[in-house]
């Protein structure tokens, strides 16, 4: 029995760190929408300024949750970063 495999080697496989600017811009542009819909429902539901407005509560969270959308993209943004630098000093202190 013989087989007709092929065998494939690979002298030098290097990887390339992933790349996360494109989530962090993403997640900007989300944050800013939210933001946007958050201030047009504000000022929308404005003139019944208490608790029982379902309107202007969404709003406010919205607005919240813009601020909690940057701050984690941001934060994806920062870790990546850090990350490539070690992934870049390893490999260099490799050679």
């Amino acid at each position: 029995m013989s087989s007709n495999t092929k065998s494939v080697h690979i002298n030098e496989l290097k990887s390339s760190p992933p790349d996360a600017s494109r989530i962090v811009n993403i997640m900007t542009i989300i944050a800013w929408l939210v933001l946007g819909i958050g201030v047009v429902m504000c000022l929308a539901n404005i003139a019944d300024f208490n608790d029982r407005n379902w309107g202007l509560m969404i709003g406010i969270g919205f607005l919240v949750g813009s601020v909690h959308i940057y701050v984690i993209g941001t934060a994806i943004g920062l870790v990546h970063k850090r990350a490539v630098n070690q992934y870049s000093n390893k490999s260099d202190d490799a050679n």
